[in-house]
């Protein structure tokens, strides 16, 4: 017998767009908490406007917005202003990732609402943060991706500078939002008052340097492009095999031993070169070549096969269509069907936070625009 989702009971309102204010309460929202999406007139979300579309609907915006109800409110005029603040007054949180100010211009900011309910718990997520000399600057992921450091150690060594496959800043960022909202709501458990909470693209992009962060703080060096290589360890990155490449990562003596043991490399275990972890990563180039003498007469998969009966940590790099087509993935259930009025079952990728009493919620897919308006202003015995 399963209970109910760790947020039930948890009303949130998102005044969002694109990525960092959605994918946070679509954490929120798999969580059990009721998201409502306030969209502006005329088309919403700008993510609406993003391809494959299935039957109008866009593929992306239905599997970024699932577990959540839509209502248009024009934030310009002062009846959806009013409306807007009648929902706020019952709100227990208000996500918003608007340009630094804008909320506060339409009335609907920090100050405005947390004088109207102290309680609130509200959250702004932006580019550069809510203060300060770049406040007020246009920011998107691809920028925190720049000025965060981590495009200039993401790409090979003689390449050019790229960003992250996926947009990391914004969904690190998203990530710190709920985290941060679910750590607000747990300490106005406490003291019965909320608070603003503030995540910047860049500062979030920053705090993922650790490693970097190590290097730079402990003697001056600055971190630089590896490809797939890692900082300080070695190996620890991709290897050509006869059929692709595969990651492995022998990151402690015992696994350096196995990995040796495996790929019959022992010889290189007394090689004064490669005599412990600072020697391997001085001399990761000599390193990976003798390894690939050996990966690239096998086929990937027989790289891997042999690695994990060693115990080695090791993958063959995937693309997404095996991805979601993973038969590991498929075991765990990961994958499921969300609900939709006009497409029927729509897949979606799933949650990877798993509660032994609490499950997450699997609910509806991404909601047809406005669908939710006339009800939920109904809830608040007012009409269009």
């Amino acid at each position: 017998m399963t209970t109910d989702p760790p947020l039930q009971g948890v009303l949130v309102l998102e005044v969002g767009a694109f990525m960092a204010a959605p994918f946070a309460t679509l954490q929120l929202a798999d969580l059990g908490a009721r998201v409502v999406k306030i969209e502006p007139p005329g088309g919403g979300d700008p993510t609406r406007s993003a391809g494959p579309f299935l039957d109008g609907e866009s593929s992306p915006f239905l599997r970024l917005n699932r577990n959540k109800e839509s209502v248009v409110l024009d934030l310009k005029t002062q009846r959806d202003r009013e409306a807007f603040l009648a929902l706020a007054d019952r709100a227990d949180v208000v996500v918003e990732n608007l340009r630094p100010g804008a909320m506060d211009r339409l009335g609907l900011g920090w100050a405005a609402l947390s004088a109207r309910r102290p309680e609130l718990v509200y959250a702004s997520a932006s580019g550069w943060g809510q203060d300060g000399a770049a406040s007020g600057r246009a920011g998107l992921d691809i920028m925190a991706q720049a000025a965060s450091g981590l495009m200039s150690v993401t790409g090979d060594p003689d390449g050019d500078p790229v960003k992250v496959g996926v947009p990391v800043c914004d969904l690190v960022t998203a990530l710190y939002v709920a985290l941060a909202v679910t750590a607000a709501l747990r300490e106005r458990d406490r003291s019965g008052t909320g608070q603003h909470i503030d995540v910047s693209l860049l500062e979030s992009g920053v705090s993922l340097a650790v490693w970097e962060a190590g290097m730079y703080f402990g003697d001056g060096e600055v971190a630089a492009r590896r490809g797939s290589a890692h900082q300080r360890y070695a190996p620890y990155q991709a290897v050509r095999t006869a059929d692709g490449h595969v990651t492995v990562g022998a990151n402690t003596p015992r696994l350096w031993s196995a990995l040796c043991g495996a790929l019959g490399l022992t010889a290189l275990e007394s090689d004064p070169r490669f005599a412990d972890a600072p020697d391997r990563l001085a001399n990761r180039t000599e390193l990976i070549e003798r390894i690939e003498e050996v990966t690239t007469t096998l086929g990937a998969g027989e790289v891997v096969a042999a690695l994990q009966n060693a115990g080695v940590p090791c993958a063959v790099i995937a693309g997404y269509d095996e991805v979601f087509t993973d038969p590991l993935l498929d075991g765990r259930e990961f994958f499921w069907d969300a609900t939709h009025p006009g497409l029927g079952p729509v897949r979606q990728l799933g949650s990877p936070m798993r509660f032994s009493r609490t499950p997450v919620r699997r609910g509806s897919a991404g909601p047809p625009l406005g669908s939710a308006t006339d009800d939920v202003l109904a809830e608040l015995g007012r009409n269009r």
